[in-house]
C-alpha cells in the first residue's frame, strides 16, 4: 500500500471511520469488454458519535479522552462518507473519480445507509462533489469527495498531508500514557508512534502550498 493512503487511512480510523482502501473498480465498455476504470484510494464511513483515545468512566477523564478533528467538518447526528483521492503531490481529484460509473460501484457498498435511490446521489455528487440526503433512519447523510495531498487549505473537499501528519503526532504526544500498551501496526501509525516514543518531534518547515 502507498504510505501516503496507508496515514490518511490510519488518520481516519483515528478519528472513528471504518474504511476501505485502494478499491479497484471493473467497468464495462461499450464493445463488452471489460477494463479497470481506477483505483479509489480511501473510503470512509462514519456513524454519529464521539470517539475517545480509551474508555473511561469519569466524565471529566473522558472528555479529555475525545478525539476530534475540526477540519473533518462532523456534523451532530450525521453519517459522513468520504470518497477519497490521496496524492504525496498536489491534492487534486484524478477526473475517472467522478464518473458515473466509479461512484456508482462506492455507493452500492454503503447503499443500505441511504434512504434516497442510489442514482440521485452519484447525481449530485458527480456534479458538485457533496451529496447531503436522508439515511434509511430518517436521518442524514452527507457523501463527499475529499482530495488529501498538498495544499495551502483545509476545508470540505480538502484535508492536507501536513494537516493529518500533526494531527497525528500531536496525538500520539498527548495520549502518550494512554497508549503506552497499544500496539500499532500500520507503517504511517507505527513510524509516528515511535518517533513520539523516542521523543523526536516532527516540524513542518515550508507551506503547503509550495
Amino acid at each position: 500500500m502507498d504510505i501516503a493512503v496507508n496515514l490518511v487511512e490510519s488518520y481516519l480510523r483515528l478519528n472513528g471511520y471504518l474504511t476501505l482502501s485502494e478499491l479497484e473498480i471493473q467497468g464495462r465498455a461499450k464493445d463488452g469488454t471489460y477494463r479497470t476504470l481506477t483505483d479509489v484510494d480511501i473510503v470512509g464511513l462514519r456513524f454519529p458519535g464521539d470517539v475517545y483515545a480509551a474508555e473511561s468512566d469519569d466524565d471529566a477523564d473522558g472528555r479529555m479522552l475525545l478525539i476530534r478533528d475540526p477540519a473533518l467538518h462532523l456534523e451532530e447526528g450525521q453519517i459522513d462518507v468520504i470518497i477519497g483521492e490521496v496524492k504525496q503531490g498536489e491534492a487534486v481529484f484524478n477526473p475517472a473519480i467522478t464518473s458515473h460509473q466509479v461512484l456508482h460501484t462506492v455507493i452500492r457498498r454503503v447503499e443500505w445507509i441511504y434512504g434516497t435511490d442510489v442514482k440521485s446521489i452519484v447525481d449530485q455528487i458527480s456534479r458538485a462533489g457533496l451529496s447531503v440526503t436522508t439515511s434509511c433512519n430518517g436521518g442524514t447523510v452527507r457523501t463527499r469527495l475529499v482530495a488529501f495531498g498538498r495544499s495551502p487549505q483545509v476545508d470540505l473537499h480538502t484535508i492536507s498531508l501536513s494537516h493529518i501528519v500533526e494531527q497525528m503526532t500531536s496525538f500520539m504526544t498527548d495520549f502518550d500514557d494512554v497508549l503506552g500498551s497499544a500496539n500499532f501496526k500500520d507503517p504511517a501509525s507505527a513510524l509516528l508512534r515511535l518517533l513520539a516514543k523516542t521523543g523526536f518531534t516532527v516540524k513542518k518547515e515550508r507551506n503547503d502550498g509550495e
